[in-house]
């Protein structure tokens, strides 16, 4: 099992409107970047990842769950586009901004600081173990079924 991190403006898209959704989730449509398409074709049910509010706030407010394999983006007719959906699974009780990223030397490496414009990206283990310590996450959640 992995670990990831979805991005979205919370304007457009929130922690919240997740939420709201329940258990069952909702695509994570409307990327349209390799990268980002390439990493929910990895992605596995029950792989976690941080809920991330873009431009407005900057801040890692929620953990997810994969909840249904990649498939067709349905709001596109290209066949290239696929997406995976998502189940909100906890609030972050103390909100991870991205300065706070930024000035742990921990993140470095961490993909929100090196690709910082990536929607769906990557987080090691490590990463994962501290950016929940930092939300007062303690024990950090374990991807699995």
């Amino acid at each position: 099992m992995a670990y990831w991190l979805f991005k979205s403006e919370p304007d457009v898209f929130s922690f919240d409107g997740l939420k709201a959704k329940g258990k069952k989730g909702e695509q994570w449509d409307g990327v349209r970047n390799y990268q980002a398409r390439n990493n929910m074709r990895a992605m596995k049910v029950g792989d976690l990842g941080f809920f991330y509010h873009s431009n407005i706030g900057l801040e890692v407010v929620g953990i997810v769950e994969v909840c249904a394999l990649a498939h067709p983006d349905s709001t596109t007719d290209d066949p290239r586009w696929e997406c995976v959906d998502i189940r909100a699974v906890r609030a972050v009780p103390k909100p991870v901004t991205l300065k706070d990223v930024k000035a742990n030397p921990k993140l470095a490496d961490m993909a929100l600081v090196t690709s910082m414009r990536l929607s769906v990206q990557p987080v090691t283990d490590d990463e994962w173990e501290e950016v929940c310590r930092m939300g007062d996450l303690v024990p950090a959640p374990k991807a699995g079924p």
